[in-house]
């Protein structure tokens, strides 16, 4: 009988590390909806402790989505930050308080700067504390994969005594190979087991050599019941092991890992888009499962042998996956159900009326200026129709821009809106865009540097919608910026802008 392996899906905690990648509260909204759309059993939702919006937006993900998904997020062994965690998740049906604190010698000596018994004991007293408030409670045991075993095993013994019901094991740097990592859960497993066979044992496994994938895999084959992933592989420097990759190689290669997830795949791609275009993050064309080209074939051999029968070159159909070999265009003409299946189908919820009507005017002005819309193109107004509200008192909403280029006085005119206020002011540039950077950074008073500028084309033809991503410095923290129009220049003030009142945002709540 093929085991049941649970799906954790951290990409709102590890893949919003990723620099650039922070999302706002109903960005979030839209993943985590999405995530239970594709059916993952555990979203950890952020790390409350770590500021206040955070705490907000896990406790909305809780309240939203936990209905029927349980719902954790992250806590280090102290009682501030498992309270954060209790007080964000409470009112979903079923939280999980999740506890991480290092086993590795370097986490204990550099990081700690206690002994060995002491940090332990740190763990011990966590789980103990978090026992009281909820009866799910995962330990993590941070940095596995470089720990000394037996004091890893005597450490995982001493919380399962003291009530935790999930054992997770992380290769935190990614420093471990298939053989090895395999080999390491075979012998907890066998241990865990003996010791109490209701707890379930996890693996969480980072890609700094590309194993992520290969070593989470060889975890469930020896004995893992639970694994930690994220979206597009999100995460810290090279990020997690690839929710999607994961998945669909336990589907394709089921009778050699005897195993199966509750994963809805045909979700898989939509997720996977929905991620990256919320997060700014592109995916590259050959990554598996979900890249552009992951279902292309451009060799005249393949081409021959697919029209004799696809699975001369395919281990998998596109379909598996959520991906269709045809995409619906709509025009002006396509009504309501139409353009709300597009919606829907790239992954957005459509159950507020109010909000889908003005969304679907937005549709007829933008149908009506480019004749033909295709999915980039919805993706384009649904995330700019949901993006934070500029009309914040304390926020600048772009009101009307003039940019002239030449070899000799590129210059910019800017009227920006504040509250009730207007400002306007000019300023030349080296180019276009630099004199609307400048024109900008005056009329808003605050000393940012761009760090990054990244303009890509999402659609077809000469009216091609267009998406800007840029990153601005200010003392010292890095914010992120993005928009698409079809005017690349008005998205350049308006990424440019975004960035701006990201700083603003920050200010407001430090």
């Amino acid at each position: 009988m093929n085991r049941n392996i649970i799906v954790f899906d951290t990409t709102l905690r590890d893949g919003e590390q990723v620099p650039g990648a922070k999302l706002n509260l109903q960005q979030k909204l839209e993943i985590a909806q999405q995530l239970k759309r594709l059916q993952v059993d555990i979203i950890e939702a952020g790390f409350p402790a770590s500021s206040a919006g955070d705490f907000q937006a896990v406790q909305e993900i809780a309240r939203t989505v936990g209905d029927s998904v349980t719902i954790t997020a992250l806590a280090r062994a102290v009682r501030g930050d498992i309270d954060a965690v209790y007080q964000s998740i409470k009112g979903a049906q079923d939280p999980l308080i999740h506890i991480v604190l290092g086993t590795s010698n370097i986490h204990v000596e550099k990081k700690f700067s206690r002994s060995k018994d002491a940090v332990l004991e740190m763990g011990v007293e966590a789980v103990k504390y978090a026992k009281t408030l909820l009866p799910q409670v995962q330990y993590s045991t941070e940095d596995a994969s470089r720990s000394d075993f037996e004091y890893l095993w005597r450490t995982i013994e001493a919380v399962v005594k003291a009530g935790a019901t999930m054992i997770n094991v992380p290769d935190t740097v990614g420093f471990a190979i298939p053989e090895e990592f395999g080999e390491l859960i075979r012998r907890i497993n066998d241990r865990l087991k003996n010791l109490n066979p209701d707890v379930i044992l996890s693996v969480h496994c980072h890609n700094d050599l590309g194993l992520a994938t290969a070593n989470t895999l060889a975890a469930v084959k020896n004995g893992a019941e639970k694994i930690e992933v994220t979206i597009n592989g999100l995460g810290e420097r090279a990020g997690n092991a690839s929710l999607e990759e994961v998945v669909m190689a336990l589907k394709v290669r089921e009778s050699a890992y005897q195993c199966r997830t509750n994963i809805n795949t045909k979700e898989l791609l939509k997720t996977s888009l929905l991620v990256s275009h919320l997060t700014g993050l592109d995916v590259q064309v050959n990554k598996a499962i979900t890249g552009a080209n992951a279902f292309a074939h451009s060799s005249g051999i393949h081409q021959d042998g697919l029209l004799k029968d696809k699975q001369v070159y395919e281990i998998m159909s596109p379909e598996d996956v959520g991906a269709e070999s045809m995409e619906l265009i709509l025009t002006a003409r396509s009504g309501r159900h139409a353009f709300k299946n597009a919606v829907e189908k790239l992954g957005f919820d459509t159950n507020d009326e109010a909000d889908f009507e003005a969304l679907f005017a937005k549709f007829l002005t933008l149908a009506d200026e480019k004749k033909e819309v295709y999915d980039h193109d919805v993706f384009y107004l649904v995330t700019n129709h949901r993006t934070t509200d500029a009309s914040d008192s304390h926020l600048y909403e772009l009101a009307s821009f003039q940019v002239v280029s030449n070899d000799l006085y590129p210059t910019a005119t800017v009227k920006l809106n504040k509250g009730g206020e207007t400002f306007k002011g000019s300023a030349v540039g080296e180019g276009p865009i630099e004199a609307l950077y400048s024109a900008i950074k005056t009329l808003v008073g605050l000393d940012v540097h761009l760090k990054d500028y990244k303009i890509n084309s999402l659609s077809r033809g000469n009216d091609a919608i267009g998406r800007v991503n840029i990153r601005i410095e200010y003392e010292g923290k890095i914010y992120t910026g993005r928009a698409m129009d079809t005017d690349i220049i008005k998205a350049s003030a308006l990424a440019f802008l975004n960035g701006v009142n990201a700083v603003l945002l920050d200010l407001v709540t430090v």
